[in-house]
């Protein structure tokens, strides 16, 4: 058997998506090559792609204690092994593992670019613990800022421009999360006083990234450019305010705004942290979001209403009344990622379906698509004490998800990576929202989004609270009539989907932090 050539084959059917005869060449190559790591970190990938977390899982830990970090190619391997397996730890909920596995990834980096993607990742996942504190975090700040080492930054400059030049950094301008918080920040900036360039690093375009391309002033596609080129490009455009919106998500650009290219840079909308670079001047958010700022290294805008506005993605009615009416019970849903599920937030929710009688509660997401994650997922609620009769388990739908809240009555939020645009959809359906926050901005999502709609009293501050509150609103159901009815005029009438007042309020801030920090540098160039 050739192995070489069979290996060749293989990984060009797993780049075809050719996974079950990618996986079959696979196995005979294990068989015949039982040593060779590198066939097995391929049989990883596919798994993977399959969706099938808990197979990836499991090759994971038979395949790390085998690698040898002293040899290059096995360093390299290992590498990315880690990285897998911190991804599919985040994806099962085990957050700790997962930023430990990351920063291992980090450590065994041949370049600074991976380096700083994997810190990047760990940081991701560290949103999920609940006792990460400031000096948690700063640790992981400062160890991203060891891979930054390669980069120069240009020296501050101001320019005197007739318009405020802004640039916005995404590798998000097709529809996702962060296109459903800035698509009216982007098509409604004043063109009178704002000339936007966007700098994209798409990996698929779609009909977004079309719209955009056409009606910016300035279009930059950098998905292929080195952080250096981008950057310069950056400064050669003369941006005053760089508006990262990725922060420490997939596909991130921070080592270009780390040379500093424009005179102000500014994170927010599409990442919920702090970046922890100090490169960055300011972070979005708004009163209700900011929580302890401590927790940031940039200034905080504290925009006084909504630092989002919310663009829904479906014309979709709500259904007519909620579903206890006609099952006579409550259904508790949450639509939230599972890696969010801290064992917390299990104990609370155990407790709330105790307390109310044949109440039932569905979960949804892609972890549900395979009978191991429903296993997997069926025995960490057994293990807390969950009658599996009560939960229903849903996997992924690409179109019309949004119908199934016809099903839910009452939708619970997960602590402290809260739900976003899950809670504005829940919510736009016309399905209430229970949320606990704390005090890192995002915890707070759930607070800002109840808060601008005029349901504060759905965001509570501890665990008992959100339990009461929940058994509290599934006792009335009238209560519960009347919001299924009323929820989606109520947000189309908010802070939240209010453009014209949000337009006004960001302008006014950019307008603002420019001005303030050019008056911090009187001898630059105005």
């Amino acid at each position: 058997m050739d192995i070489l050539k069979n290996y060749a084959e293989a990984l060009n059917l797993y780049r075809t998506k050719k996974f079950d005869a990618a996986l079959k060449l696979v196995k005979k190559i294990e068989a015949a090559a039982p040593h060779w790591n590198k066939v097995f970190l391929l049989e990883i990938f596919i798994q993977r792609d399959r969706g099938e977390a808990l197979k990836e899982f499991f090759l994971l830990e038979k395949l790390l204690p085998r690698l040898n970090f002293s040899l290059p190619e096995e360093k390299n391997l290992a590498a990315d092994a880690f990285n897998c397996f911190g991804s599919v730890n985040r994806f099962l909920g085990r957050a700790e593992d997962s930023v430990r596995a990351f920063c291992f990834s980090a450590s065994l980096s041949n370049d600074n670019k991976s380096a700083c993607t994997e810190i990047s990742n760990a940081l991701f996942a560290a949103n999920t613990f609940e006792n990460f504190s400031i000096a948690d975090f700063q640790q992981l700040y400062d160890e991203y800022k060891k891979y930054l080492t390669d980069i120069k930054p240009y020296p501050r400059r101001f320019y005197r421009h007739d318009k405020i030049r802004v640039g916005f950094l995404s590798a998000h301008f097709q529809w996702s999360v962060v296109m459903a918080w800035s698509w009216h920040l982007l098509n409604g900036l004043d063109k009178n006083f704002f000339k936007l360039h966007c700098y994209s690093n798409v990996k698929a375009a779609d009909d977004v990234t079309e719209h955009f391309q056409a009606v910016v002033d300035v279009w930059r596609d950098i998905r292929d450019l080195a952080d250096e080129r981008a950057a310069e490009i950056i400064r050669e455009d003369e941006i005053d305010i760089l508006f990262d919106l990725d922060g420490h998500t997939e596909d991130n650009r921070l080592r270009v705004a780390a040379y500093r290219p424009a005179s102000v840079q500014v994170s927010g909308i599409g990442y919920m942290n702090s970046t922890g670079l100090d490169c960055f001047d300011y972070f979005l958010s708004d009163i209700f979001c900011a929580g302890d700022e401590n927790f940031f290294t940039e200034k905080v805008i504290k925009l006084p209403h909504s630092h989002i506005c919310y663009e829904p993605t479906t014309k979709l009615k709500p259904a007519d009344f909620p579903p206890c009416l006609k099952n006579n019970f409550i259904t508790f849903g949450s639509f939230n990622q599972f890696g969010k599920m801290t064992d917390s937030i299990l104990i609370a929710w155990k407790k709330i379906l105790d307390a109310v009688p044949k109440s039932k509660l569905i979960l949804k997401h892609k972890i549900f698509d395979t009978i191991d994650g429903k296993n997997f997922v069926g025995e960490r609620l057994k293990s807390f004490g969950f009658d599996l009769a009560r939960i229903e388990m849903r996997g992924f739908s690409a179109e019309n998800h949004l119908a199934e809240y016809g099903d839910v009555d009452i939708a619970l939020d997960t602590f402290p990576y809260t739900g976003g645009v899950t809670t504005c959809e829940a919510l736009y359906m016309g399905v209430p929202v229970v949320s606990r926050y704390g005090e890192r901005h995002g915890s707070r999502f759930g607070l800002s989004i109840l808060s601008n709609i005029g349901l504060e009293e759905l965001a509570v501050a501890s665990y008992d609270e959100y339990i009461n509150r929940a058994v509290m609103l599934a006792n009335d159901w009238e209560l519960l009539t009347l919001l299924r009815k009323n929820l989606r005029t109520m947000m189309k009438k908010s802070p939240l989907m209010d453009s014209e007042n949000y337009l006004h309020e960001i302008q006014e801030a950019l307008i603002k932090i420019l001005g303030d920090e050019q008056k911090n540098f009187p001898s630059a160039k105005r």
